[in-house]
């Protein structure tokens, strides 16, 4: 082996570390009224996303490549085959069309800036909190 190494170069595995976002699974219509009181103190940030859509998959992948862990606010994940109803009532109580992949913020009890699709990996959220 060491022969080999002196003529091709030793290779090291280069690992790189998936940083854990701060996510909080939206469950339940319960939580999404707390996401509004919440609102009032500190910015709320809600992901919806599909498990059966490519764009959504990569969307979240670019989104969470550029998430800065100093970003102050609250982050939550909806998955919206599994949770439908709450997202139709994300639609209904903020005014937004479902769209999915689809990131809303929130601040003191309304939708500030929502996006979708592919503009989701162009949004800096410390523009927005």
């Amino acid at each position: 082996m060491g022969i080999f190494d002196s003529v091709f170069g030793k290779k090291e595995k280069v690992v790189e570390e998936k940083k854990q976002l701060p996510w909080v699974h939206l469950e339940s219509l319960e939580q999404l009224e707390g996401i509004t009181e919440k609102s009032n103190h500190r910015t709320q940030v809600i992901y919806k996303h599909s498990t059966t859509c490519g764009i959504s998959s990569m969307t979240l992948r670019m989104f969470s490549d550029a998430y800065d862990m100093d970003t102050e606010c609250d982050l939550y994940f909806l998955t919206i085959q599994s949770h439908r109803d709450i997202s139709n009532a994300v639609a209904s109580q903020f005014g937004v069309r479902h769209e999915s992949p689809q990131l809303l913020i929130i601040k003191d009890g309304k939708v500030t800036f929502h996006t979708s699709h592919g503009a989701i990996s162009d949004v800096n959220l410390k523009d927005y909190v």
